[in-house]
């Protein structure tokens, strides 16, 4: 009997191993990706994944290998990506897929990389993307209603889904084929859609789901904030914290699609920014909730080149405080923190996939999550959910320290290896800093009046996005009025009122070719109203309106509904008759700007018109043109534009749109301390009150030549081009802040392999980006230092001799490490009293 079990045993490994074989052979095998309520599989191997999302038309082509190679050093399984409609198919039949839309090209980086791929196919994406990533022209196809149970919608949608997925096959990139892509997604964040549509609704849900499964990729498709996604779809979680959510059927994983990193900025807001220590805790405390997939949202925004910014009133960044920054560079202690955390996860990952929690009450606030499996191990989570106050638990046979709002991961139900509210990972602040010496401009003043070139005259007010169809931000309103030379306010010296009722966004009124004033919404408010005295004249006068759109909408019901622009109604007070409306007499119009009809951004448009020289460039003057010439600075940092001295308008370099700029519009809100503790949202942790939105505007470096690279400038509102400026992102010094007997992950990992046989003090890392160096130590103090990064301050504690160990192993170095402990310092400087080290080094 024994033989004859060892006999079968041996015939299912052979087994086993000859499908594993044949698999690879032909690198094909069918549901080689499925799941349980534990874990998602692949390859029959039990996992619990840890995403990020990476949009690529947000960064350029040239950044993609850094960005997931960074990505895949924080511990990072799998690349989430949404697929951009309308940047694929910018006209009906006529698609797109090169340069940053080179969907196949970005998904193979991955693979080669050896991460999965979430492919977000949608096709709505919301994502603060222009239109929620629908093409506009979907807008004007017969009979058309968005995201329901209508038939010219469903047959768009499925004909572009189908696409997609037939591509991907194509290019053998599903995980079936041999491929990366592990899981995908149909549609995004319907559910509160369905549940204001009703019937409708309910039944498009159903057919999207049957869609989408019927296209045979493989692999599971996901719906995200969709509670009743109907079978085999797994329906998933998308907020700042998803610990309460719990899958619609016992048999799926729990899974967190968009684990939000920070929020999006927009302009006249204040910049969000979310702790390290709050992001990691929400992440520790769905996994020990059972939590098989979390996906950051965002790993790295990136930029919205163009007019790819929705909302409206979206900024160019998106940097989104995600652990790589817009530039790619590391947002440092975010990064390295949930790098940390990652390791700290998958070393409880065996106990994770294989046994469900038992939750064990510690305190008022405090509980144990403990994780055990068949061959005796074992993992817990020990969390305390307190906002104030520290708590000291026992569990097994120890006790355990546990800070305010923090949870402590124990991969052996024992020694602790990781806090999320204690960061190991160093700071950094960073600094923008000049490269140029100014630039030499030429300007060109564009028409203050509408131009009737290829325009065209009707009687009332048009809706914008229905005239422009997207092509322009902008569109000319102009009407003719006539004033009789006896109106009383000529010789009193009051002037009418203009009141201008607009859909939004934002508004310039020309009176006579003169500007007579400004308005614009706000994303809360996008409608506008103008209204001011008008400088009339008798005889003719002439109203020129330019409506400016600042991003079409991304969310919301009923897209086809939509509009933006002078809707009216449009009326002068204070003639002779009282009130006269304007709304319905005959307006002229035009979708853009001279200088785009001419090219002005190109290097042949630029070339066919006179510019003024730079000794006669005007100030504070609207609808102006700008351009010069420069030389790309040496070295590889990441550089921008400073727009600081600049109003509102858009910027391109060698052709390329890197997007609007809006400095003039003010940040709105309470900026001020920030604790990590307690429950995030958008509105907690804000930055730049009073200050622009947005200052910089990325410059990519693979859209520069060496040499004669035209940069051009079209401000709306008014600036002082003379005040911007090319600089680069780096480091500007970097921290450590740590406590003398940290939970530390690497000398766990080194005990477990026997390497060491007692804990080891933990050690502070600093190191610079490449290229730089630590020139000095501009603080240091190993006691009770209080502060953080950039103003450490010295506690009534103080190690005199902190300073000389930094000094000795880091001056002149790019990193160095130094263990935190008092013979380091020169002894004890309080007994008896716990103590931490501040760090601070300056890199150049």
């Amino acid at each position: 009997m024994v033989k004859m079990g060892k006999m079968v045993l041996d015939n299912a490994i052979w087994k086993a191993m000859l499908v594993v074989l044949m698999c690879s052979w032909v690198s094909y095998c069918q549901a080689s990706v499925s799941y349980d309520h534990q874990a998602i599989i692949v390859n029959g191997q039990r996992r619990i994944l840890i995403s990020g999302s990476i949009h690529y038309p947000r960064s350029t082509p040239e950044m993609w290998p850094d960005l997931i190679e960074k990505a895949k050093e924080g511990g990072i399984d799998v690349i989430q990506t949404y697929v951009f409609w309308n940047g694929h198919e910018p006209e009906p039949g006529k698609y797109y897929f090169e340069e940053r839309y080179d969907l196949v090209k970005f998904i193979k980086l991955v693979k080669k990389s050896g991460l999965y791929v979430h492919l977000r196919i949608g096709p709505y994406v919301c994502a603060e993307w222009n239109f929620g990533g629908f093409p506009v022209w979907l807008k004007y196809v017969p009979g058309i209603s968005f995201r329901t149970d209508n038939a010219p919608f469903k047959a768009a949608m499925q004909k572009f889904t189908t696409k997609i997925v037939n591509m991907m096959k194509a290019e053998r990139l599903f995980e079936t084929q041999g491929g990366p892509i592990i899981l995908s997604q149909i549609e995004n964040e319907y559910g509160p859609m369905e549940y204001e549509l009703g019937a409708p609704g309910k039944a498009y849900t159903e057919w999207a789901a049957k869609m989408a499964v019927d296209l045979d990729t493989g692999v599971p498709w996901v719906m995200c904030k969709q509670d009743d996604a109907p079978d085999p779809i797994i329906n998933a979680c998308n907020g700042y914290y998803c610990d309460y959510f719990s899958p619609n059927k016992a048999n799926k994983p729990k899974m967190w699609t968009e684990a939000w990193t920070g929020w999006f900025t927009e302009f006249g807001g204040a910049v969000p920014y979310r702790p390290a220590e709050d992001m990691a805790f929400s992440v520790a405390r769905f996994i020990q909730k059972g939590g098989a997939f979390i996906n950051y949202y965002m790993y790295h925004g990136g930029t919205n080149f163009g007019r790819t910014a929705g909302g409206p009133f979206i900024a160019t960044s998106y940097d989104y405080d995600a652990p790589l920054d817009e530039y790619g560079l590391y947002r440092q202690p975010k990064w390295g923190h949930l790098k940390d955390l990652h390791r700290a996860i998958k070393l409880c990952e065996p106990a994770l996939v294989n046994g469900d929690p038992t939750v064990t009450p510690l305190g008022n606030y405090q509980e144990a999550h403990v994780f055990k499996y068949k061959s005796g191990g074992c993992a817990a989570f020990l969390a305390n959910y307190n906002q104030h106050s520290f708590a000291k638990v026992s569990f097994g046979n120890m006790h355990y320290n546990l800070p305010p709002w923090s949870i402590s991961i124990l991969p052996d139900c024992k020694n602790t290896v990781y806090n999320t509210a204690r960061i190991n990972a160093q700071s950094a602040q960073m600094k923008m800093t000049s490269v140029s010496q100014g630039f030499s401009w030429q300007t060109y003043n564009d028409e203050t009046e509408s131009y009737q070139d290829d325009g065209f005259t009707v009687s009332g007010l048009l809706e914008q996005i229905n005239t422009t169809r997207d092509a322009s931000d902008y569109l000319w309103y102009s009407t003719d009025v006539k004033l009789d030379s006896n109106e009383k306010f000529l010789g009193e010296g009051k002037w009418p009122v203009l009141t201008v009722m607009s859909a939004g966004h934002a508004l310039h009124v020309f009176i006579n070719g003169r500007l007579s004033g400004t308005s614009y919404g706000s994303l809360e408010n996008p409608k506008l109203t103008f209204s001011r005295g008008v400088n009339l004249r008798a005889g003719i006068n002439k109203i020129s309106l330019l409506s400016i759109a600042v991003g079409l909408p991304n969310v919301g019901p009923r897209f086809e509904t939509w509009n933006a622009g002078v809707l009216g109604p449009v009326s002068l007070t204070g003639l002779n008759e009282g009130r006269r409306d304007l709304s319905w007499q005959k307006w002229s119009y035009k979708v853009g700007l001279k200088g785009e009809a001419l090219s002005l951004h190109s290097l042949t448009g630029s070339s066919s018109v006179e510019w003024i020289e730079s000794s006669f460039v005007a100030r504070e003057q609207p609808l102006t043109w700008y351009k010069t010439i420069f030389n790309a600075p040496g070295g590889n940092e990441p550089l921008a534009l400073d727009m600081g001295s600049m109003g509102k308008g858009q910027i391109w370099i060698n052709g390329q749109h890197i997007g609007r700029y809006w400095p003039a519009r003010k940040a709105a809100g309470t900026c001020g301390t920030c604790n990590y503790a307690g429950w995030f949202s958008e509105t907690k942790c804000l930055s730049s009150c009073g200050e622009a939105s947005q200052r910089w505007y990325h410059v990519p470096r693979s859209w520069l030549h060496p040499r004669g690279n035209l940069l051009v400038i079209f401000e709306e509102w008014g600036g002082n081009p003379n005040g911007i400026s090319l600089v680069k992102r780096g480091v500007a010094s970097v921290c450590a802040d740590i406590f003398e007997w940290q939970p530390n992950l690497m000398n766990y990992e080194m005990q477990a392999s026997g390497n060491v046989d007692k804990p080891l003090r933990p050690k502070a890392h600093l190191w610079c980006t490449p290229g730089q160096k630590i020139t000095s130590i501009k603080f240091a103090s190993f006691g009770t230092p209080d502060g953080a990064c950039g103003n450490f301050r010295e506690g009534s504690c103080h190690a005199h001799k902190s300073y000389d160990a930094f000094e000795k192993n880091c001056i002149g170095k790019e990193s160095c490490a130094v263990v935190v402990a008092p013979e380091t310092f020169g002894g004890d400087p309080c007994p008896s009293v716990m103590k931490k080290l501040s760090v601070e080094a300056i890199c150049s």
